[in-house]
């Protein structure tokens, strides 16, 4: 079977049933290895879908956002996790000038979306565009933009597939109890979610991310290729 022959109706029909295991091992009967891609925060919740991929797919690159702005204790859990996983992690680097002109005006205080757009959206780019299926670690109870996905949405050229989508949080601590998985370390100091310093701050779930604005998505997920897509076909 090949999943680019399909559209993303019939892919939400053959997955959306199966479990979160079954949809990722099915995924890379559809697809090859070097057409998928996935990128990791190395955050709170990111552990579970990389001990998924270290038993599925443990050949798989993981793509790491390096916006310069990680909290040390997270570049520390990312070399912690990639070595007990023996994962290949790719660092993307922002453009040098423009992240400095962030750090030098603080643009995460009055210019937050173009602040992740020079950050994290732009450098990773070149790389969304030499793939054809983008797995995220995304789950519908997180946040309301997320408990409107399905397993599979397209999102400019590249389709996103969320195998974690309708895990509950009690199914998701279970599984990190069981296998014993390591946490990151500000989890235990009341960081729920964790990002870039200037836009993190203690707090349950989500509620610490872009504390006091209106912003809850860094624009990795909702629709910033989406709109870049309309933007080149007007």
């Amino acid at each position: 079977m090949e999943g680019v022959n399909m559209n993303i109706d019939e892919l939400n029909q053959i997955f959306q049933p199966l479990n979160f295991k079954a949809r990722l091992e099915t995924l890379y009967k559809f697809y090859k290895e070097e057409q998928i891609l996935y990128t990791s925060s190395f955050g709170t919740k990111s552990i579970f879908l990389l001990h998924l991929l270290h038993q599925i797919k443990p050949s798989q690159k993981i793509h790491f956002i390096n916006t310069t702005y990680h909290f040390e204790e997270t570049l520390e859990y990312k070399k912690q996790v990639a070595r007990e996983f023996d994962m290949q992690v790719i660092d993307v680097q922002p453009n040098k000038l423009e992240n400095a002109l962030t750090r030098e005006e603080s643009w995460w205080t009055d210019h937050p979306k173009m602040c992740c757009t020079i950050n994290k959206l732009a450098p990773l780019e070149p790389i969304v565009a030499r793939h054809d299926i983008w797995i995220s670690g995304l789950m519908s109870y997180q946040t309301n933009f997320r408990s409107h996905l399905r397993v599979f949405e397209k999102q400019g050229d590249i389709l996103k597939f969320h195998p974690l989508l309708d895990i509950d949080e009690g199914e998701f601590l279970y599984h990190l109890d069981y296998y014993k998985l390591p946490r990151h370390p500000l989890e235990a100091e009341g960081y729920g979610s964790i990002g870039c310093v200037h836009c993190t701050a203690k707090g349950e779930g989500r509620s610490g991310r872009w504390k006091d604005s209106k912003k809850d998505e860094c624009g990795l997920h909702p629709n910033y290729f989406n709109r870049k897509q309309k933007k080149e076909n007007e």
